[in-house]
């Protein structure tokens, strides 16, 4: 799209948001200030590097389709991942799964994860000036093909797990301590049963104590937050998850720890828009986890559709930008990965442009004078207003493709680097 009609359209656009008391240059200040954690899970669908033909398994999660041109070395990993931020606008990091380590080939049991096993992105971390987030890895291993981890029976298993989860938050705070930025090293577990189960309190008794004994170290705050992730359910555990989000709530505010909200992990008719304002009266922070959902968890690519357009708007309206820590979750391998990335990436900032360009102070004024026709009207009117131009004038700003030109670039891009992949 050429600079001149960019221009031209943001001028019109500001007109129009002006006229209703909105003022698009402080909103795409305040756009500038958010930070996108990115999930270097969508790059290889959640293959991990532990050993040379690494595979997705178990964990009541699925990666489907084989589109060509997956990484499968940390070096296409990262050239990937430049690929995608030098097509994005504004500000991002990067979250890491433990199964993403630097192991040299050798076979490291996921017990024996140290830092080292990821100074390279690190380092490669202050090189791209941004920073890490972290998560521990409790699926796809031979120890959870019982179903359970934290939260099972059996004790060898679980103290294996256990020391897993506390060489993530070490690997973490290291993380958080070189990049001189917080790490979230957020923690999710598969554990279930896929059918109707009798003794639910002791598995969730003895999550209760694995999480203890994980958190018992304790880390500087601006090194590491420690964040938990519920489940409604998964495949294998349709009929209990010992993770609930009953679960987490409780101990996070008990605890003092963040609360994930992934909103594909709950019910389809749920918003989690709304938990937000709620979840924010009891906790310090929160961590996203935005993708989408079709029918079920099924980790599509964001779009901007009305329920992230809700999650952003109550973290706008509830003044809480600077309490939430937005990242994406979503692996779908039937489509150029990249495109993947930005798609989505583009569309949480769409969500949060319209949540800031919306004239919440009229709005809330119709509300308290009882005056609903009025408010209903004008949050229908800003549905047409020209968030598209404002977004265009953010990624010329950003000297990025703006509107459709990322599409060639990406094209390209398969062309010259993906399609040479086997």
């Amino acid at each position: 799209m050429k600079k001149e009609k960019v221009l031209q359209a943001y001028d019109d656009a500001r007109e129009q948001y002006a006229a209703l008391g909105v003022d698009t240059d402080t909103a795409l200040r305040k756009l500038d200030n958010i930070t996108i954690s990115l999930h270097c899970w969508q790059t290889d669908d959640v293959g991990g590097f532990e050993t040379p033909d690494a595979a997705l398994s178990g964990g009541g999660i699925q990666a489907t389709g084989n589109y060509p041109g997956k990484a499968r070395t940390i070096s296409q990993l990262k050239q990937d991942m430049e690929k995608v931020m030098s097509l994005l606008p504004g500000r991002q990091r990067l979250s890491l799964h433990a199964i993403y380590g630097d192991f040299g080939g050798r076979k490291t049991d996921r017990d024996s994860i140290t830092p080292e096993h990821f100074q390279g992105w690190t380092d490669w971390a202050k090189s791209q000036e941004i920073g890490l987030d972290f998560n521990p890895t409790f699926f796809s291993h031979p120890r959870a093909e019982e179903g359970f981890t934290l939260a099972g029976k059996n004790e060898k298993h679980r103290r294996f797990w256990i020391e897993h989860g506390k060489r993530c938050r070490r690997i973490a705070a290291e993380m958080g301590r070189q990049l001189g930025t917080p790490c979230v090293n957020n923690l999710w577990i598969p554990d279930g049963s896929k059918d109707i189960p009798v003794d639910r309190y002791t598995h969730r008794a003895l999550l209760k104590e694995s999480l203890d004994e994980i958190f018992s170290e304790e880390f500087p705050a601006e090194h590491l937050r420690d964040s938990l992730e519920s489940k409604l359910f998964g495949i294998g555990s349709e009929s209990m998850v010992v993770g609930s989000a009953e679960f987490y709530m409780g101990y996070a505010i008990k605890n003092n720890k963040l609360i994930t909200l992934d909103n594909g992990h709950y019910h389809p008719t749920e918003q989690v828009g709304d938990k937000i304002s709620s979840l924010l009266l009891y906790v310090d922070e929160l961590m996203l986890h935005m993708t989408r959902g079709v029918r079920w968890d099924s980790d599509h690519v964001v779009i901007f559709n009305d329920e992230i357009q809700l999650i952003a708007q109550e973290i706008v309206r509830c003044k809480a930008l600077e309490r939430v820590h937005v990242g994406l979750d979503y692996f779908d391998a039937s489509l150029n990965r990249i495109g993947a990335y930005v798609i989505g990436t583009r569309a949480a900032q769409l969500a949060f442009l319209y949540a800031l360009l919306e004239p919440t102070e009229t709005l809330r004024e119709y509300e308290e004078a009882g005056r609903n026709f009025e408010r209903l009207a004008l949050m229908e009117v800003m549905k047409t207003k020209p968030l598209g131009a404002v977004y265009d004038y953010y990624c010329l700003t950003g000297n990025v493709p703006a509107a459709e030109d990322y599409i060639a670039d990406i094209q390209q891009y398969e062309k010259d680097v993906l399609s040479k992949r086997i």
